[in-house]
């Protein structure tokens, strides 16, 4: 089973808290959503392979480290997901971004795919798939169904708040991928929101409550 992990930094928790207030208007909240992605992508990076480089400094010449291996790639899923692409690309500038738009059928609660545009090296690239909310993890797990289909292997799952029932139904559908997220919520409601959450997040990152 792939790993999870629940990032409870003080800042990020701290600005987590600031994004679920129901009185943090939009602009706030978009620029707390980037904040607390380029907090997490320092994380999920971590395990990024490492290689010698010999460089020269002002005094003398040098053998240091530098990034290795497998090339980035950020995708996230439409809408809400463009919300947290420009806070990891602070940190992972020469990562290539992808699109896959997925929106949730308010009756059944199954996700619709409407749109895939993808780096045309994805094979080759460790994904970060990112989306504000897990919630039954539909979405997500769909989102990731198509990655592979399209010859993807090595994915993350990014979140920002994940309700239990949606890290369940993505580790039983993909168990290769690893999971981070800002908070582990309590559970879902009837209508599938995430309790206690942060709202609809695509209609508070773009004003269109």
């Amino acid at each position: 089973m792939a790993k999870l992990e629940v990032m409870d930094h003080p800042l990020i928790q701290h600005k987590l808290t600031i994004i679920r207030d129901k009185n943090t208007g939009t602009k706030v909240f978009r620029e707390v959503v980037n904040e607390i992605a380029r907090l997490m992508a320092y994380e999920v990076s971590r395990d990024m392979p490492l290689q010698d480089v010999e460089i020269e400094t002002p005094l003398v010449k040098s053998v240091q480290k530098e990034i290795a291996g497998k090339k980035v790639a950020i995708i996230p899923i439409l809408r809400a997901g463009l919300g947290m692409v420009d806070g990891m690309l602070d940190l992972i500038p020469a990562a290539k971004v992808g699109h896959v738009g997925m929106y949730r059928d308010h009756e059944t609660f199954e996700p619709v795919e409407y749109f895939v545009k993808l780096p045309s090296d994805i094979k080759e690239r460790q994904l970060l798939v990112v989306d504000p909310m897990l919630a039954t993890g539909g979405s997500a797990i769909a989102a990731i169904d198509s990655l592979k289909k399209r010859g993807a292997t090595i994915i993350k799952f990014v979140c920002l708040v994940a309700a239990p029932e949606g890290i369940k139904a993505l580790q039983e559908a993909h168990p290769d991928v690893d999971i981070y997220t800002a908070s582990l919520d309590e559970k879902l409601n009837e209508n599938g929101y995430i309790l206690p959450g942060l709202g609809d997040a695509g209609d508070r990152l773009f004003g269109t409550l």
